[in-house]
């Protein structure tokens, strides 16, 4: 069974038109009728434009990022060992 894109209603496969509304072809019952109101793009998904767009940039930027935390870990590497040999001379 099919589903009518005009009334939702289930419609045999080889139907010439819909048993609960009527819609046939000409009145908007066609391949291209089917799809449209569902959203869905007809041409081919492509996944490293969807990448590009949904996340901005893909692999450097999270390399960039995984630099960036390295930096900060190594920063406050430094810092705790100053704050360590300044407590150790005050003792």
């Amino acid at each position: 069974m099919e589903t009518c894109p005009n009334c939702g209603a289930d419609v045999p496969p080889r139907a010439k038109a819909c048993a609960a509304c009527g819609a046939c072809e000409k009145t908007g019952w066609s391949d291209k009728a089917r799809y449209d109101d569902l959203g869905i793009p007809t041409d081919e998904f492509n996944y490293d434009e969807f990448v590009q767009n949904e996340f901005g940039g893909g692999p450097p930027a999270r390399r960039k990022a995984a630099g960036f935390w390295w930096l900060v870990a190594v920063v406050l590497l430094l810092a705790m060992l100053f704050w360590l040999t300044q407590t150790m001379r005050v003792r």
